[in-house]
């Protein structure tokens, strides 16, 4: 399963009660933090997280609505006593930032720091385990800009122990029907694999997307997610201000899940000028029905 936590989802400077840009992912024990603008560890906070638990800090872009928070975020962490590796993905130019104000404030982690600096215009895998496949989605925004796609690994088959009770496997058959594999056992028999395991959990994905201008090469990228978060700063009203600064409107959002065929939508990073934020879902419902809000601390699960 996969579980999504947003921290924040409004723009360009934080208010009362509304955050800007950060998201926690839970997947498979892996605990990642997406984006971290101003007052992402007070948000965390608010989870009951450990922060301890967080590895692996993905940054889109450096704007300062998505990144402000992570200084801060790392001096809590040393202030904690933290012991474990960090590593940041973020464009370069990160790793300089960062280590300039470490310098300067005379606060060296007393943990490892590790930056994982990006350039690439096309999409890469970043990251990947056992469990977990995390890959960069190029997005068209004023500067050099990247989205997430995180996408869970093939698991083993599962073994269904009710049905092998009667037997006497060894270790390594078990491991064998994990595998897929039937198995003839001593006296000829054999355990057809089909029978004796249970088929392991489908795939998931989730994509997430930052600032960015509608940009259809993301579509193959994202074809037939399980979850889509897309930018949806401007409603069409404001579409000209949405093209000068190369962000996207609720129908563009919702026109990028529609032809790329995703099950569910979360439209986010929404400007304050709007109160009534259910008009998103009005005008993005023109062309693509399953979409919801994003809302500061609400969970959403794959």
């Amino acid at each position: 399963m996969i579980q999504l936590t947003i921290l924040g989802c409004h723009s360009a400077t934080p208010r009362e009660n509304k955050h800007t840009t950060s998201q926690l992912l839970e997947v498979k024990g892996h605990l990642f933090l997406i984006d971290c603008g101003e007052g992402t560890q007070i948000q965390l906070r608010k989870t009951k997280v450990k922060f301890s638990r967080i590895q692996h800090i993905f940054i889109s872009h450096l704007h300062g609505d998505h990144f402000y928070g992570l200084i801060g975020l790392i001096s809590t962490f040393r202030l904690l006593g933290r012991t474990s590796p960090l590593t940041i993905y973020g464009p370069i130019g990160i790793k300089e930032i960062i280590t300039l104000q470490l310098k300067h404030a005379k606060s060296w982690t007393n943990y490892p720091l590790l930056f994982h600096e990006l350039s690439s215009k096309t999409s890469e895998v970043i990251f990947e385990d056992k469990s977990i496949r995390i890959e960069t989605l190029p997005l068209d925004h004023r500067i050099y800009t990247n989205g997430f796609l995180f996408s869970t690994v093939t698991t083993k088959r599962k073994i269904n122990a009710n049905k092998l009770t009667p037997f006497n496997l060894k270790p390594f058959q078990f491991q064998q029907l994990q595998e897929g594999e039937s198995i003839i056992l001593d006296d000829g028999k054999v355990l057809e694999n089909e029978v004796y395991t249970i088929d392991p959990e489908g795939l998931k994905r989730y994509a997430y997307c930052s600032d960015t201008a509608y940009f259809e090469p993301l579509i193959p990228l994202i074809k037939e997610v399980d979850l889509l978060y897309h930018e949806s700063t401007f409603l069409e009203i404001n579409s000209e201000l949405a093209k000068k600064t190369k962000h996207s409107t609720a129908l563009q959002a919702a026109t990028i899940a529609n032809k790329a065929m995703v099950k569910k939508l979360i439209l986010g990073h929404f400007s304050n000028r709007y109160p009534d934020k259910k008009i998103f879902i009005e005008e993005a419902s023109k062309v693509y029905e399953n979409v919801i809000l994003a809302e500061d601390l609400k969970t959403f699960s794959i």
